[in-house]
């Protein structure tokens, strides 16, 4: 045998593979990986096969070698690496890296896909939402591996604080409005560096954005992010929590701005790209309309809302509504039901946004709650609805005729309709399509919006612009 030809690779089972250049027949061992090499399998752990191969017979002729030959075979195992034992079956850090199947049935928003590889006991709620159920077909991990399993499932439904995402938690009170108390989060921006302001959707909170924050910092550590809940949503209160008209919500967080500004001692407004979900985009888009940031507005960029889907959306709303729990016996269990029905794809992200929707009535002295589901929704979403067509009538038409840059990420083409159709081929706005995220796109996929939106504002940087000089400067 020529020794320069034998080489070894690692499999994933826990056994040596050591290939010669010895031909063989085509086929005739199914363990070889080439027709031309014979594979001498050397068990560490695994018994021999019953059946016998060319890679037995060759073994065979190992065995009756001179000692020469056998020296030469165990110098070369002793320099293999050492084998490490086969996994356990290890669950991915976070939920939202299970593998998925396409074939399930969609959430609320029309999305599929309910991870459902170990169904766990359901929720305590008489609604048909309370436990998800799956068709997904996820290759099992050994029997020895469920107790860790469990355990590893168990720890990523823990919140994380907000501190893992922002700098300072404020708490504002603008001097032209004393009776609105603004929460908000914040991560101050360098002296050039653009300050992002964030709006979420109904219901949500502005720990919606936690994760993305962080993810732009990432990109763009002279950024700042300024992401505030609206009123009747998270630590906001005002005089009127029911007020949800669209102009109230607009100059809502023209008010948080300047209060902010009153508080943290600005000059001036920083320049300021405007990013809106849902509900927040139809409120960003009517704050870039108006012009109630002036010439401090670089662009602003609308997350998974476009008029002619939202308005349809309305239509069934009632019904999601009537199907999703009434509440949670924990905030852990409030994590897991947004992670299992795919209403948030992204674990890390729910475990930082999910408790902010949430609130413990029960400790709060309301006798009407049950005490096996105290936590329950801190918004009222039904009692939005004499809102709903206000916030989305017109929407497509302002979007396209604001001043500054536009930027619309959808979670597929679907959702487009003529008006932006039409807009998007005359080049009126940048459009990015993530198609395997779920209506909380910002939630779902953190970096890629991240990076969308960094160059999103590269672009409309005006500080960048290089202009030519004047005639008396020449």
């Amino acid at each position: 045998m020529r020794s320069s030809l034998y080489k070894y690779e690692k499999l994933r089972c826990p056994a040596v593979v050591i290939t010669t250049s010895t031909q063989i027949r085509p086929n005739c061992d199914p363990l070889s990986r080439n027709i031309e090499v014979a594979t001498l399998h050397l068990s560490l752990h695994t018994p021999a096969p019953r059946h016998r191969t060319t890679s037995h017979v060759f073994l065979d002729e190992i065995a009756t070698m001179s000692a020469l030959g056998r020296d030469f075979f165990k110098a070369k195992l002793a320099k293999l690496p050492a084998m490490p034992p086969p996994p356990l079956g290890a669950l991915p850090e976070e939920l939202d890296e299970l593998d998925i199947d396409d074939d399930d049935p969609p959430d609320a928003y029309g999305h599929g896909d309910i991870d459902d590889e170990h169904p766990d006991p359901p929720l305590d709620d008489s609604s048909s939402a309370s436990s998800a159920s799956s068709t997904s077909t996820i290759i099992a991990p050994p029997p020895m591996a469920r107790p860790e399993l469990t355990a590893r499932r168990r720890n990523n439904l823990e919140p994380i604080p907000w501190t893992h995402h922002f700098s300072e938690n404020l708490h504002l009170t603008p001097s032209s409005n004393p009776s609105s108390h603004f929460n908000a989060y914040y991560t101050p921006s360098s002296a050039s560096g653009p300050l992002f302001v964030t709006h979420h959707g109904a219901g949500s909170s502005g720990l919606s954005f936690a994760v993305l924050a962080s993810e732009i910092r990432k990109i763009l550590p002279d950024a700042g992010i300024f992401s505030f809940d609206a009123r009747g949503h998270g630590g906001t209160h005002t005089e009127n929590d029911q007020d949800f008209r669209l102009s109230t919500l607009s100059d809502d967080l023209y008010d948080a701005l300047t209060a902010a500004q009153e508080q943290l001692r600005w000059e001036t407004l920083p320049h300021i790209v405007l990013v809106g979900h849902s509900l927040g985009g139809a409120v960003v888009t009517d704050v870039a309309k108006r012009g109630l940031l002036g010439d401090k507005l670089l662009a602003y960029a609308v997350l998974d809302v476009v008029e002619g889907s939202a308005m349809d959306a309305l239509q069934s709303m009632q019904s999601y509504l009537m199907t999703r729990p009434v509440g949670f016996a924990s905030v852990n269990q409030g994590i897991e039901w947004h992670v299992r029905s795919r209403t948030i794809r992204n674990g890390r992200s729910a475990r930082v946004s999910v408790p902010a929707l949430l609130y413990d009535y029960a400790s709060g002295g309301d006798a009407s709650v049950t005490s096996s589901r105290p936590w329950q929704w801190r918004t009222d979403l039904g009692k939005t609805q004499p809102f709903w067509q206000d916030w989305f009538i017109g929407l497509s038409r302002k979007f396209l005729e604001a001043k500054g840059g536009k930027l619309l990420i959808l979670a597929g083409t679907d959702r487009l309709d003529k008006e932006l159709i039409i807009g998007q081929m005359q080049g009126k706005y940048q459009l990015l399509v993530l198609p395997e995220v779920g209506h909380f796109v910002h939630e779902d996929a953190p970096e890629k919006t991240a990076v969308a939106l960094v160059e999103f504002y590269k672009r409309n940087d005006r500080s960048t612009l290089v202009l030519p000089k004047k005639v008396w400067e020449m």
